[in-house]
């Protein structure tokens, strides 16, 4: 009896041990006055920066709100109940200004509660149409921006599930809209439902390697669901509230209007639906009607896309990015693959563009040609446009000037994308007499916008092209040394107005008009204050390292805000893993000490304020040069970034070496489970959200396209999970139950732990009940930071050095 008695007393012990049943947690209040603030309004400014909204919303969501119902379906997350992204932004206020005005009016007739979402510019940019979610539905609102009042058109019958619900008119006085149809059929619950049969999936032979996407449909109930969600019918609604049938039901899925607003170009979804890939690669057919709803003309029939080459730069056949041309009346434009869409095929052109003008029922004209994936037009007139394809293989990305008159063509940019240090910026456009955004064309003349990164540090730029001699002229260089100048938008070229976005350290980013043609000429039009008045006085500077092999490295390091000169403090270090196919991108630094100090939920830097130094956004360049691929030495150079990291930041003098602790999401996560089972560089480590075993993600990951099959060796190596018995550091794993990223299922952190527990490891592992790849709730980010904050100071801060724990063991022993 007494051996019964001690053996379920030791299986209660043992089961207590391993879970944990703990309510919502708060950090300490040095982190949570960082944490819970208020959030400076989101800014949407007109195209003449005259006027400006300001969008307010909460910072975190609730997590009553993310417990609300979800049908995950075919790659989207849906609301059954309202009808739209059930993980949707909402808005709660609006407020109106002119930018020539200093302080802001509240938008008046808000809804009780508001919920606002998807808002969309009229063509004459005097108001705006957004959605508002109500417990019950959707409705449709529209803010008159010069009365600063808001007013109701539709009830809460709309359908946003499939997005392009509001669609404007070219007269300004009315929208197309989606709305939930009348014969809509009850969904089918899934989770009680008797099955009629089991779920037959068939391969004819075809390969067909995709990227494991998440909440796909399962069974033929979850198909039955998708459908009744996707279908809309179509309706005409005025600014006055009217409300007209324009199109019977169906899955419509895009609306877009031409240039001139005469014609519609609507795509619907058909069967049979995929349980392989999500909607986007459904059947699909797209068609022309006039824009008062007479049926003109199908342009594109998008058969099932589950099957495709091998290879990131593969596609499918047929037309593709079908599109209209800006700055024409109503002409179609897309591109065509001439490899078959295989990237491992010999091609002197892997795409063609063609143009369709209205009525749609002529001969297509071919108007460029590519040498990589086409990726893009900028228009600019009838002999002028400016063309993109990339090669992602090599990182290659060239710029085409073409006249789209007669096809003909010339490369005026051919550049490795990653060479930030070479980028020539984007060319300026401005709304044309259709509204659509077209080149900035004055003469033979474009202007260019730039980053500016440069060796010496960050100065964006205005550039003049000469379309004729191919050659640049700077117009305006950013002189700033202490503050980041990000340049938005051109309000006006020929004056010279620029719109601007100033910041600094503890100088909140604010939006400001520069004239490039006079000095010193700027003008304020916001004026947010810093909510993070407690980390104003943070030393911050960008640091440069070398890595063994020589490759230039860089962090940004924080130092506690109680730094005192001569004591050592405990590090953490939070990286991400880029990879690259040259090591002069590499050694390439974006990282500006100028920009301001934002600790958002993810972030590391709460704890400068807790007695730790912090190395963010450290260099973890992963390089694989000529015919080596990057991960055929990721663990090698992972260990080296991770060790020049540490050895940078001691040489400074600031940290203790031995309580130095290593943290990151996603792929960061993957990052810091490989550090801790291949070096003995940390005291310990965080990893949110990772992927863990990469037999489980077997035709790809991240930027690695080949797969299992053909690299077995590299899918070991890098699995942290094949590798679980090297693991002897105390390890934090935090999950999203719900993660729908491609390849981080809350299965990888379940089945790393259970292995980790399972050798004796030292873990913990964090579920986050209803959060996914990002978290949203406010009680889930504040537990997360609590769990973080006990992580580190137990395993980092308080960790005992070597003599210490030999000295408690001999005590012990002692004892005995």
């Amino acid at each position: 009896m007494k051996t019964l008695i001690k053996l379920f007393s030791f299986l209660f012990l043992l089961n207590a041990y391993a879970q944990q049943s703990l309510t919502y947690q708060q950090p300490t209040d040095e982190i949570l006055e960082l944490a819970d603030v208020d959030l400076a309004p989101g800014v949407q400014i007109d195209s003449k920066g005259e006027n400006m909204v300001l969008i307010y919303r909460n910072q975190y969501k609730s997590i009553a709100e993310l417990s609300e119902t979800e049908m995950r379906l075919a790659g989207l997350r849906i609301n059954p109940v309202t009808n739209i992204g059930s993980r949707t932004t909402f808005y709660n206020n609006l407020m109106v200004k002119k930018t020539s005005d200093k302080e802001a009016k509240q938008v008046t007739g808000l809804p009780k509660n508001p919920r606002l979402s998807g808002f969309s510019w009229s063509p004459d940019e005097s108001m705006i149409a957004c959605l508002n979610t109500t417990s019950k539905g959707v409705e449709v609102w529209v803010l008159d921006i010069a009365k600063g009042s808001v007013t109701k058109l539709t009830d809460a019958s709309v359908n946003a599930n499939m997005g392009s619900t509001i669609n404007w008119f070219k007269d300004n006085k009315h929208l197309l809209v989606k709305m939930l149809p009348n014969d809509r059929k009850e969904l089918i619950n899934t989770a009680v439902a008797v099955p009629t049969g089991p779920t037959v999936s068939v391969s004819d032979g075809a390969k067909a390697q995709n990227r494991t996407y998440q909440d796909l449909l399962k069974t033929p109930n979850d198909e039955f669901n998708f459908e009744q969600l996707a279908r809309s019918e179509i309706k005409k609604v005025s600014i006055d509230g009217n409300v007209q049938n324009f199109l019977n039901a169906d899955m419509y899925r895009g609306i877009n209007f031409s240039p001139d607003g005469n014609y519609i170009m609507i795509t619907k979804i058909k069967r049979p639906f995929s349980y392989l890939v999500t909607y986007t690669r459904f059947p699909s057919e797209s068609t022309i009607y006039e824009a008062n709803g007479k049926k003109l003309q199908p342009v594109n029939d998008v058969p099932l896309d589950e099957v495709r080459p091998k290879g990131f730069m593969s596609t499918r056949m047929g037309k593709r990015s079908m599109q209209w041309r800006g700055d024409k009346a109503a002409t179609l434009v897309w591109a065509e693959a001439q490899d078959n869409g295989d990237p491992a095929e010999e091609a002197e052109f892997r795409d063609a563009v063609y143009e369709l003008k209205a009525p749609f029922n002529g001969t297509p004209k071919l108007i460029l040609k590519t040498q990589q994936r086409f990726a893009g037009i900028e228009w600019g007139n009838d002999n002028t446009a400016m063309a993109y394809d990339y090669w992602w293989n090599t990182r290659n990305l060239k710029t085409y000037l073409f006249n789209p008159s007669n096809a003909k063509s010339k490369v005026i940019s051919d550049r490795n994308y990653q060479d930030v240090y070479s980028d020539p910026g984007n060319f300026v456009t401005s709304k044309n007499e259709f509204g659509r955004n077209t080149l900035e064309l004055n003469g033979n003349k474009l202007y260019l916008m730039g980053d500016g990164y440069t060796k010496d540090g960050q100065f964006p730029f205005i550039d003049e092209y000469d379309i004729k001699s191919n050659t640049t002229k700077r117009l305006y260089t950013s002189k700033y040394t202490d503050k980041v100048e990000n340049l938005s938008s051109a309000l006006d070229m020929k004056k010279g107005e620029i719109l601007v976005r100033i910041e600094s350290p503890t100088e909140y980013p604010n939006y400001y008009v520069r004239n490039i043609k006079k000095k010193d000429n700027l003008k304020a039009i916001t004026a947010f204050d810093n909510p993070f008045k407690s980390l104003e006085k943070v030393n911050k500077r960008v640091i440069t390292y070398k890595r063994d092999d020589g490759l230039d490295l860089d962090g940004t390091l924080y130092l506690p805000l109680d730094y005192k000169e001569g004591e050592k403090y405990p590090m953490i270090l939070w990286a991400y893993p880029r990879e690259y196919k040259d090591k002069a991108s590499a050694s390439q630094s974006t990282s500006n000490a100028n920009e301001f100090v934002y600790p958002y939920w993810g972030s590391p830097i709460y704890w400068v304020t807790k007695g730790y130094v912090v190395l963010d956004d450290a260099a973890f360049p992963i390089v694989g040069e000529g015919a080596e691929e990057p991960n055929d030495s990721f663990r090698t150079q992972l260990v080296a970034n991770g060790k020049a990291a540490i050895d940078a930041v001691d040489e400074l003098g600031y940290i203790d070496r031995d309580r130095v602790a290593v943290g990151g999401h996603s792929y960061g996560a993957f990052m810091t489970a490989n550090l801790l089972s291949h070096s003995n560089l940390f005291a310990a480590g965080i990893a949110r959200s990772g992927a863990y075993n990469r037999t489980l993600t077997p035709f790809g990951f991240q930027s690695e396209e080949r797969s299992y099959w053909e690299a077995p060796e590299i899918y070991y190596n890098m699995s942290p999970f094949m590798h679980a018995d090297k693991m002897k550091t105390p390890l934090l794993l935090i999950h999203g139950v719900a993660d729908n990223n491609s390849g981080t299922y809350p299965l990888q952190s379940e089945r790393y732990f259970n292995a980790l527990k399972g050798l004796g490891a030292p873990v913990r592992l964090v579920m986050l009940p209803k959060e996914s790849h990002g978290y949203r709730a406010k009680e889930s980010i504040m537990h997360m930071l609590w769990e973080q904050d006990q992580w580190l100071d137990k395993h980092v801060k308080n960790k005992k050095k070597k003599e210490e724990k030999i000295e408690d063991k001999t005590s012990k022993i002692k004892g005995k």
